[in-house]
């Protein structure tokens, strides 16, 4: 076992407070969020069971470990959500000086459309 590998291996918890693991060394039934996500699952509130650790750019990296047999199911937003969404995505796009729905996001640091922010540049 490589000498980083050694440093990261803590199964039982006692050097790190939780299990902790190097990178690919985790057990099989543990998961990172991004994994759960994957497989269509959350952590449903459950507290970090293991971690895993590695050594990246900017020092020691951290990735936190859920038990797959604890995760819940996705929740799926209802159709009243996804409205809402739709609506306040239509919202970023409309332009309150012109009140023209654009194919882009309306810029915060101009609080308008392009055109209405600079109208003379527009027409040349």
């Amino acid at each position: 076992m490589a000498r980083i590998r050694a440093a990261f291996h803590d199964p039982d918890g006692t050097r790190y407070g939780i299990p902790t693991y190097w990178w690919r060394g985790a057990p099989p039934g543990y998961a990172t969020r991004r994994q759960l996500t994957a497989a269509g699952l959350r952590p449903g509130g459950q507290p970090i069971a293991a971690q895993v650790l590695w050594r990246g750019v900017g020092g020691t990296r951290t990735a936190y470990l859920y038990r797959v047999d604890l995760a819940a199911p996705k929740r799926t937003a209802t159709p009243a959500q996804l409205r809402a969404v739709r609506a306040a995505l239509v919202a970023r796009r409309t332009c309150p000086t012109c009140g023209t729905v654009r194919p882009y996001y309306i810029p915060r640091s101009l609080g308008e459309c392009v055109d209405c922010a600079y109208p003379m540049e527009a027409a040349a």
